[in-house]
C-alpha cells in the first residue's frame, strides 16, 4: 500500500510544484551556482579579473595570517554573541510589558520600531553623531557638572564594537520585539487563567509554559538576527568605517574591500567562502536535530 500510495503523493499539488520550477531553478543556477563559482575560484590567484590559475590554498593561508581579517572575525564574535542575547532577552522583556494591555500601546509599539525603518547608513550616522564626546552624549554630561564622565566608545579601540553593537541594538530590537508580542498574543488565554487558578508564578508561566509554546517564534528571531550579524557592514561604515585603525573591521568589509578596493578577487573569494562555512557550522547541526530528529520519530 505505501508503494501505491507514492506516485499519487508525487502529483499531489502537481500545479503548485510546477509553478515553483522556475523559482527552484533560478535559486540553483543563481544562488547555488554562483557559490560553487565563488569557491572554486578562491583557490586562483584571481586579480581584478577570474581566472582560473590555481595555487591551492594560498589564500586561505594568507588570510588566516591577516592581522586584519583575524580582528574581523573576533569583532564578528563579539558582535554576534552580543547581539543574539540582547536581542532576544530586550525584545521578549518589551514584548511581555506591552502584553499587558497598557495604555498608548499602539503609540509605544510605533515608536520602538520606528528605528528598523531606518537604513543603517542613517543608523551608523545618527549614533556617530550621539556617541561624539565633542557634542554627544559625554558633552551634554559634562555640561550638567559631571566634568570626569567619559564615554567615547566610537574612539576607544577597546570599546568600539560595543559602540556599533548599541546602535544595531537600538534599530534591531523592535522588530524582535514585534515578533516576540505576536508569538505572545497567540497563546491561549486559558493558559494564563489556569496557571493563576494553580497559583503558580507569572515567572514561571513564562519560562516553562510560554517559552516552549513560542519555539518557532524564537528560531525566526534567531535567523533574522543571526542572517544580520554575519552581513553586517554598512553600520560599520557609517559609524568607523572600521576603525580606529582597524579595531572595528568586520568579514564583510573585509571582503568588498579585497574585491573592489585591493582589487584582489581571490582574496575576498577565500574570505567569502570562510563566511559560508561559518554559517553552515551553525545551520547544518541545527537543520539536523531540528528536521531529522522529526523523521525518526515518525
Amino acid at each position: 500500500m505505501a508503494d501505491a500510495k507514492r506516485p499519487n503523493q508525487l502529483f499531489r499539488n502537481l500545479n503548485a510544484k510546477v509553478a515553483a520550477l522556475p523559482m527552484i531553478a533560478t535559486a540553483l543556477v543563481i544562488f547555488v551556482g554562483c557559490t560553487v563559482w565563488t569557491v572554486v575560484h578562491s583557490f586562483t590567484k584571481s586579480k581584478l579579473l577570474p581566472k582560473l590559475d590555481f595555487v591551492g590554498l594560498d589564500q586561505y593561508d594568507r588570510l588566516w595570517s591577516t592581522n586584519k581579517w583575524l580582528i574581523s572575525i573576533e569583532n564578528l564574535a563579539i558582535f554576534g554573541f552580543f547581539s543574539l542575547v540582547l536581542s532576544i532577552s530586550i525584545g521578549f522583556f518589551l514584548a511581555t510589558l506591552l502584553d499587558q494591555k497598557i495604555r498608548f500601546e499602539n503609540t509605544i509599539r510605533t515608536i520602538i520600531l520606528y528605528p528598523f525603518a531606518l537604513s543603517f547608513v542613517v543608523t551608523g550616522l545618527a549614533w556617530q553623531w550621539i556617541l561624539n564626546p565633542d557634542f554627544g552624549i559625554q558633552s551634554v554630561v559634562r555640561s550638567m557638572g559631571w566634568e570626569s564622565f567619559n564615554f567615547d566608545p566610537l574612539y576607544n579601540q577597546d570599546l568600539v564594537i560595543y559602540g556599533i553593537l548599541i546602535a544595531a541594538m537600538w534599530q534591531g530590537t523592535g522588530l524582535i520585539m514585534v515578533l516576540m508580542l505576536a508569538g505572545l498574543r497567540g497563546i491561549d488565554q486559558d493558559i494564563w487563567k489556569a496557571s493563576r487558578v494553580d497559583g503558580i508564578p507569572r515567572w514561571k508561566t513564562y519560562i516553562f509554559i510560554v517559552i516552549p509554546m513560542m519555539k518557532p517564534v524564537f528560531i525566526t528571531a534567531l535567523v533574522l538576527i543571526a542572517s544580520g550579524i554575519v552581513k553586517v557592514y554598512d553600520l560599520v561604515v557609517a559609524q568607523t568605517n572600521g576603525g580606529p585603525g582597524i579595531a572595528s573591521e568586520v568579514p564583510a568589509k573585509y571582503v568588498i574591500e579585497s574585491m573592489f578596493k585591493n582589487q584582489n578577487l581571490g582574496q575576498a573569494f577565500a574570505a567569502s567562502t570562510m563566511m559560508l562555512v561559518t554559517v553552515l557550522i551553525i545551520l547544518v547541526p541545527y537543520a539536523y536535530l531540528e528536521f531529522g530528529g522529526k523523521r525518526r520519530e515518525k
